[in-house]
């Protein structure tokens, strides 16, 4: 699986990781115990086993960085029982325009990442069970403000990131 994805500022990462650690605090599933150099607090724009995109893409990364407002909670199913908890990314005009644009530079996104389809989220925990959504709820403070940096590529086959608009970092 590939994906195309926006990082975030010093500050903005920082305040998703105190999510991420607020949660595991509690004793609970949080990305903060995925301790792989790639793993990022991120915005997933595209997603796909063989995502591609075309060299004319390169331009949508001039409009970085990009302010976005980090809102409410949201639940997504991942299995019987268990579920991924995120804060939602509210959509501006700036964002759904560089989403769209991407995707007409993109092949083989899957549906579920695509204009109209796309839920712009920030992930803070996988697989949590139901009985404990209650309490990794009332962990989490309510809205955040942040500023997306930088694009990358994530291929999970070969476990390499792609700097997209940038060169990459050591």
């Amino acid at each position: 699986m590939r994906s195309i994805e926006l990082t975030f500022d010093g500050t903005a990462e920082a305040c998703i990781r105190a999510d991420w650690a607020r949660l595991a605090a509690a004793g609970l599933p949080s990305l903060g115990s995925h301790t792989a150099p790639s793993n990022r607090p991120h915005i997933t724009l595209a997603a796909g086993n063989s995502l591609a995109v075309a060299a004319e893409a390169a331009g949508l990364w001039a409009g970085l960085p990009l302010d976005v407002r980090l809102g409410g909670l949201v639940l997504f199913p991942a299995g019987k029982g268990k579920y991924v908890l995120a804060r939602l990314v509210v959509g501006s005009r700036e964002l759904l325009a560089l989403h769209a644009g991407l995707h007409r530079q993109a092949n083989d996104a899957l549906p579920l990442t695509r204009p109209g389809a796309w839920t712009p989220h920030v992930t803070l925990a996988r697989r949590i069970p139901a009985e404990l959504l209650g309490a990794a709820v009332g962990t989490l403070d309510a809205t955040l403000e942040a500023r997306c940096t930088d694009a990358r590529l994530w291929d999970s086959t070969t476990r390499t990131v792609t700097a997209l608009n940038s060169p990459p970092t050591a």
